[in-house]
Parts: structure tokens; sequence; C-alpha cells
């Protein structure tokens, strides 16, 4: 039961919960059920159903599933489910998801670790688990699966944008989760290379020049023309749409992409630390 504790930290999310929960119960109410004999029928208990129809706990797939059959709402209670699934995670990974979505191309320089939309669930979590003050088992679970839903965009069967990203060779050597979580790691890296609308470059640790000491950053270009950058540091992740800001971070990130490996040199080289590995 943790993830159901997912905290609704903005009005969007707490809007969009009050409708949910609302409807729950006045579905509930309509067909002369109590919360104790409503949560029988859908295998939940009275204190969780209590809790839901009071915004406190966020419903999960499978209880709007049942309670839709239960009440036999014909597939409108079942329908809140994206709306919900939306919810579940925090603002700022949905912000950065529409984003993401909107964009025409997307470019990332990290050269702490591996960028989170080319994580493998494993390498996420030990990223996620080395947090200090740690997060609790819910808000690590809440984390991991909102990752790993911003990931449906490289594999998504629709409109792709690109992608270019550009990762230190600190982010191939750094064991982060182990040997083993790093083997598979690298090997994920391989695969997304590959992907005709990815490139995917390394930036020696032998290289005399180095433009991204600064920090790791990304940059979404959208379909309006538009141009947003999207920082990344300790407790604040701060976002750039001031011409002259983003101007600033595309030169920069031209000079990181030059003075990188190629992709096809890139690939030569995952394959060698994989192989050291």
């Amino acid at each position: 039961m943790s993830d159901w504790d997912a905290g609704l930290e903005d009005e969007e999310a707490g809007a969009v919960m009050r409708t949910v929960s609302r409807q729950l119960k006045l579905w509930r109410e309509a067909a002369g059920l109590t919360q104790a004999k409503f949560g029988a029928a859908i295998g939940y208990g009275e204190d969780l159903v209590s809790s839901v129809e009071r915004g406190r706990r966020i419903p999960r797939p499978e209880y709007l599933d049942s309670a839709d059959e239960v009440l036999g709402a014909g597939g409108r209670i079942a329908a809140m489910k994206t709306d919900v699934a939306e919810v579940r995670y925090p603002k700022k990974v949905r912000d950065v998801k529409r984003l993401e979505v909107e964009a025409v191309q997307i470019c990332s320089y990290n050269n702490s670790v591996v960028d989170g939309l080319l994580q493998t669930g494993d390498y996420a979590r030990a990223v996620f688990s080395s947090r200090r003050p740690p997060f609790t088992e819910e808000e690590l679970e809440q984390q991991l699966a909102a990752r790993l839903a911003r990931q449906e965009i490289i594999s998504s069967a629709t409109a792709k944008p690109l992608f270019n990203f550009v990762l230190c060779e600190a982010t191939l050597r750094r064991p982060i989760g182990g040997r083993m979580v790093m083997r598979g790691q690298l090997q994920r890296l391989l695969e997304v290379a590959r992907l005709p609308n990815v490139d995917l470059q390394i930036l020696p640790l032998g290289s005399e020049e180095n433009s991204g000491l600064g920090g790791p950053f990304r940059l979404l270009k959208l379909k309006d023309g538009a141009t947003v950058g999207l920082g990344e540091a300790p407790l604040t992740n701060p976002v750039f749409c001031n011409p002259k800001e983003t101007t600033v971070l595309d030169m920069r990130y031209g000079i990181i992409r030059a003075q990188a490996l190629t992709p096809r040199e890139s690939l030569a080289f995952i394959e060698t630390v994989l192989g050291e590995s």
C-alpha cells in the first residue's frame, strides 16, 4: 500500500483529487452502499475507502476499475485513471513531462549521473536511494515511477523529438548501484544510442577542454519555436525562458558537443567501458 501516499503538493493535484473523491462518494451513495460494504465489495478496507473519499489517498487504477464495476458506472469511473495517474507524480515532474511532449528537440548535458531519460530502473533506484536526507520508501517509489513514466517519450510509437545527449565519461565510470547495475546501464545506453532519432556523445575525462564544468542542464526546443532551458542544481530545478539565457545555454551546448566524441566514436567508447566492467 506504500505508493498510495503520494503527497498532493500543488493546487492542480488537489483539484483533480477533489473531483475524483467527490465522484466516488456520489456513485457509492447512489448505489446505497456504506463505505464498509463498498470496501468489502471491491476488496479494500473501510478506512482506505474513507481516505480516498476525503482526498487523502490517491486511488490506484485497480481501485477505480473495481469501483466502476461494482457501482455499475459503465466506464465513467475507470475513465478517471488517466487524470489520477498524472497527479500521482510530483508537480515539477509533470511540468517537465509536458514540456518534453511539446519539444521537437531535447538536448542534455550531464557530468554527474546518466540523464534520467536514459536510466534503467535499477540505476534510477540507486540514484534516488543515495539522496540525503533519504526519501521515504513511499517517496522513492513515487519518484521512480515518475522517472520511468517520462521515458515513454523515447519508446513512444507516435512522433518523437530528436534527442542529443552528451555524458561526461565520469557518468560511465561512477559505479552507482554496483557492478551489475552499471553493466545494465551501459547496455541500455548502447541500445538507445542506436535509435535513429538519438545522438549520444561522450566527453572524455582526458579532454583538456570542457565547457560543461558548470554542471548539468537541458535544452528543450519547442514546436512553437521557443527554447526552454532546465538547470539541475541542489534543492531547485530552475527554468530559463529568457532568450538571453537560453541563447547562452544553446551556445554552451554546441561547444560541449564539439568537444565530445562523435556519436560513432562514443558507441565504441561505451562498448570499451562495458568490456572493462
